[in-house]
């Protein structure tokens, strides 16, 4: 099966045949992963990723349990001098 890419507003694109899609499983707005490796570009499903919650974020950020993430330090306050021009304070 052959394609042709083809002005795309701003960018080139390539269709492609829907029963090469229906094959797949791939429909519109599915995401796909795109790799290149020499003169080969290779499209395949991309992998589902499902919707972590605050508590999973921050205990990947934190490395631990959120019930063990105490209040943060609150930061110094730095001087920056006198206001400079019209500044209101």
């Amino acid at each position: 099966m052959y394609a042709t890419i083809q002005k795309w507003g701003n960018s080139q694109g390539l269709r492609i045949p829907k029963p090469l899609l229906a094959a797949l499983g791939l429909g519109e707005n599915d995401r796909v992963e795109l790799t290149q490796t020499a003169d080969t570009i290779t499209i395949r499903k991309a992998p589902t990723t499902s919707h972590r919650t605050l508590e999973e974020r921050l205990t990947a950020f934190y490395g631990k349990p959120v019930s063990e993430i105490g209040p943060m330090e609150p930061e110094q306050e730095i001087d920056w001098g006198k206001p400079e021009g019209h500044e209101v304070w």
